[in-house]
């Protein structure tokens, strides 16, 4: 069977997140799982690490590819990102609902589009995301 290489790959920045949000790496990883499920995603495993004195790192891995959120909680910012391969799981999905729980001030997102030869670089539609 040949696999299509064709793969989204969304990027967000958030600023202005509460401190408690961003510096608690079990409700991360909790909501962050939620996310794949949302997009439905294949979730393989799940790493997270909580910083001293503070942040946060959760690898979310799929079958389809990656989410992961790495923080600041001393900036209020958060580094978001979501790539999936193949047309079936849209990681945009993952991204708006992300950014619904996390509720920042302001976000800056971009969309790669790969696998298709040259990069192709995307605004993102952000829209609301339905929380499970």
């Amino acid at each position: 069977m040949e696999y299509s290489t064709f793969g989204r790959h969304v990027a967000v920045d958030v600023w202005g997140v509460d401190f408690d949000v961003l510096n608690n790496s079990e409700l991360l990883q909790s909501h962050m799982v939620e996310a794949a499920e949302a997009c439905g995603a294949t979730v393989l495993s799940v790493q997270a690490k909580q910083f001293e004195p503070q942040g946060a790192t959760v690898l979310v891995m799929l079958s389809e590819s990656h989410l992961s959120i790495h923080t600041y909680p001393e900036r209020g910012f958060a580094a978001i990102d979501c790539y999936t391969c193949g047309e079936t799981v849209d990681p945009q999905l993952a991204i708006d609902y992300m950014v619904n729980v996390l509720k920042p001030e302001r976000f800056y997102a971009k969309k790669l589009v790969r696998g298709m030869g040259e990069l192709k670089v995307e605004e993102p539609v952000m829209k609301q995301a339905e929380l499970v």
